[in-house]
């Protein structure tokens, strides 16, 4: 119980690592699984052998120091970086200090090197300069109070590429966290300006109709009894109006389904292009997005998506590019991109891709391009999709 109010009171603070792991949507908790490595604290004994084996010693050094190992391991993950930061170097003084007696120590140097890691906008150099300041503090003391050179020359090598690694590794996930900011951003701004494109659309274009099917509709009340004939007439152009009305709205609502297409295109190229991939897009003749039904319109806009991640992510190409075009009465999209290719493996992205497009009667075929890369071609019949809800 007490182990339990302590770790709810244990609060992930702005910029800590666990705060990173906690917008990305996991645990907080999770950078503790690394705690796994501190087993070495145990397992040292077993090869210094002699006075630094398994003793009453060794158990009581160990007893008092892990605790304060745990405790500075968790402020560095929990807290924000400056006190991170001195909760690693703790670690590194933990080891310094108890070194002349207790070669387990040096876990606590490796842990407190990589939890030096840098935080958002540091510099991986800086970080790798301080890895050699503290790994020459570190070999200069230890060979001063006898330890063999053999025992110690891994140290560096096991710092620098161990904290690398989880530098590299956060720094990615950071990327990517500020990739799925930017692309939802890039719809949300592209869903405002579809939103305030249709109200100006409606106002310009219902406001008017109305306006003059009121004035024609009292004028016609006026007319029937004194001039039935020219009631009759403005009665009529009172229909006409309305007609009209009526197929510009539809025309609206059809550049309104054509919206996905458009911002999911836009937020395909600020993907790829921020991964260093050129995107290009384009309409064959014959294709218009505005007479897409619902469905297909929403069908195709998802593939463009997914098609995008999975060349962000698994494709390594260059250059990337979409086309849309009409064939025999159906909707196609072809994306080509000039990656490694190889065997297409099945994931829940293209399974979704493929059981949407065909729950439309379409047909999605996925093959290694001419020149390499990969090819994508979704065919979706119109007609028998008219009324296939978005």
């Amino acid at each position: 119980m007490a182990l339990k109010q302590a770790l709810h009171w244990i609060r992930p603070a702005p910029g800590s690592i666990a705060a990173q792991e906690q917008r990305a949507g996991r645990s907080p908790w999770l950078p503790m699984i690394h705690l796994v490595w501190s087993v070495w604290v145990f397992i040292t004994p077993a090869f210094a052998g002699g006075v630094f084996g398994y003793s009453a010693r060794y158990a009581l050094i160990t007893a008092l120091s892990y605790p304060v190992f745990l405790a500075l391991y968790t402020g560095s993950v929990f807290s924000a970086p400056r006190r991170a930061y001195a909760c690693a170097l703790g670690m590194v003084v933990l080891c310094m200090v108890l070194l002349r007696w207790y070669p387990s120590g040096l876990s606590y140097f490796v842990f407190g090197c990589v939890m030096l890691q840098p935080r958002r906008g540091r510099a991986l150099l800086g970080y790798l300069g301080v890895l050699v300041v503290l790994n020459a503090l570190l070999l200069g003391y230890a060979l001063s109070i006898g330890y063999p050179w053999q025992a110690l020359v891994w140290m560096p090598t096991v710092t620098a590429i161990v904290g690398v690694l989880v530098t590299v590794d956060r720094l990615n996930q950071e990327r990517d966290a500020a990739l799925r900011l930017s692309h939802d951003e890039v719809r949300r701004l592209a869903s405002l300006a579809e939103r305030e494109r249709i109200g100006r659309d409606l106002h310009d274009l219902l406001g008017h109709t109305l306006s003059m099917v009121a004035l024609k509709s009292d004028l016609a009340g006026r007319l029937v009894e004194r001039d039935p004939a020219a009631a009759r007439h403005e009665i009529d152009e009172v229909s006409r109006v309305a007609r009209e009305a009526l197929s510009q709205v539809r025309r609206a609502v059809s550049g309104i389904r054509a919206a996905g297409i458009a911002a999911e295109l836009a937020s395909a190229r600020l993907l790829l292009e921020t991964d260093g991939i050129a995107f290009e897009y384009r309409f064959e003749d014959g294709f218009s997005s505005g007479v897409l039904p619902a469905g297909v319109e929403s069908a195709l806009a998802m593939t463009v998506r997914e098609a995008a991640t999975n060349i962000q992510r698994h494709a390594q190409a260059r250059r990337a590019e979409a086309s849309f075009g009409m064939e025999d009465g159906e909707a196609v999209l072809r994306i080509a991109d000039d990656g490694r290719g190889g065997a297409i493996v099945p994931g829940n992205g293209l399974c979704g891709m493929r059981e949407r497009i065909e729950g439309l009667r379409g047909r999605l075929r996925i093959a290694a391009g001419a020149g390499g890369g990969t090819t994508l071609e979704a065919r979706v019949p119109l007609a028998a999709n008219d009324d296939a809800p978005a």
